[in-house]
């Protein structure tokens, strides 16, 4: 309990809250923060994907080994070699549409940018493991009124996200996330549950 200041602080409070300017220590510099990979499990258990699954972000392999031992075919890269998948792979200067469905968590930095270029590539479905507050902001406002997610899964219990992959120092965390389901050409309100 060392770290912890419960005095009612401004650290305190955006420390609990996973506050990035003010969590205790630096972000990844590339913004890699490895998903459990029983997050796969809980989407799984909830939507259908094609066969094929393209995993863009795929960093050490948690969330595309957790795929492909759930039977999945999946093509994982990053563009960082972190000793997983296709590296040196930029997502973003992709120009060639897909059948396969996308499913990955993005850097949050450019979660925004993701997803547009998820759903621009793909005729299936957009999976993406973000944080809940990915539903704030003005730009995503418009962003989610010309291209509605059909379903949001919201976790009612902390899912944990990693910083380099370490998850034996990183075994909790304060951030709520949910995972963000689009379908080719839905139009209307996205449906909201609970895992």
């Amino acid at each position: 309990m060392k770290n912890k200041d419960w005095t009612g602080n401004k650290t305190s409070i955006f420390s609990t809250l996973g506050a990035s300017s003010h969590a205790i220590g630096e972000r990844q510099e590339d913004d890699y923060y490895a998903t459990e990979p029983s997050a796969i499990d809980d989407l799984f258990a909830l939507e259908n994907f094609s066969q094929t699954i393209w995993e863009p972000c795929c960093g050490q392999g948690h969330l595309a080994k957790r795929m492909i031992e759930l039977g999945k075919d999946v093509i994982a890269g990053d563009l960082i070699d972190r000793g997983y998948g296709f590296t040196g792979i930029d997502f973003m200067q992709a120009t060639t549409p897909t059948n396969n469905d996308i499913i990955t968590n993005p850097p949050y930095k450019y979660a925004q940018e993701f997803c547009e270029k998820a759903i621009e590539l793909t005729s299936g479905k957009v999976a993406m493991f973000l944080k809940l507050t990915f539903l704030e902001g003005q730009k995503r406002k418009k962003f989610f009124e010309s291209t509605p997610p059909y379903k949001i899964y919201v976790y009612s219990a902390r899912k944990n996200c990693a910083k380099n992959g370490d998850f034996h120092l990183y075994p909790s965390s304060a951030v709520a996330y949910a995972w963000f389901v689009w379908e080719k050409g839905f139009i209307g309100d996205p449906l909201i549950k609970w895992i």
